[in-house]
């Protein structure tokens, strides 16, 4: 299944805040006059900021949850986040691994997309999370897990939760 998260555009507040609170306060973010002359031409937003928007855009509209937990990501840096781009995420879970009999792994593809249709980062997480009750299963006595294609079928809350509530592409 794929989703796209609502969008956010990136402010020169964002960047600010993020130098004071991370104490990088490095000249691609900060010093506008440099970057004029640089390869960028502006500043840009730090990466790890951008991977705290994405995450932050993802969990929008979501139904608070702690049956969750981020295990594993991958990413990798195509291209610069510029004051006032506008970013939204493309996800795809492409499997379900069975860790033991109440949890499961999703694995995600990911996207960060600014508004000129540019891949930013590209990213793979892998999430644990409760398994959810074959729907096929009579009166729930026991679980299993079902392939991807019947995976819109589960308990989106326990098993599918990057996709609750995110709005279709």
């Amino acid at each position: 299944e794929e989703y796209d998260s609502p969008g956010r555009t990136v402010t020169e507040a964002d960047i600010v805040i993020f130098a004071g609170l991370s104490g990088d306060y490095n000249v691609l973010h900060t010093d506008a006059e440099y970057m004029k002359s640089s390869f960028f031409g502006e500043r840009i937003a730090h990466g790890l900021l951008v991977l705290s928007i994405q995450q932050g855009l993802l969990e929008r509209g979501r139904p608070a949850r702690a049956r969750e937990m981020l295990v594993g990501i991958k990413w990798k840096f195509k291209g610069p986040v510029k004051i006032g781009d506008t970013l939204h995420v493309e996800c795809e879970i492409t499997a379900i691994e069975p860790k033991d009999p109440k949890r499961g792994v999703l694995v995600c593809d990911n996207k960060i997309v600014n508004q000129r249709g540019e891949t930013c980062v590209s990213y793979v997480t892998k999430i644990l999370c409760g398994r959810a009750a074959d729907p096929a299963c009579a009166k729930g006595e026991r679980t299993s897990w079902v392939p991807l294609s019947r995976a819109s079928t589960l308990d989106r809350r326990l098993l599918l939760p990057i996709a609750a509530q995110c709005s279709r592409r």
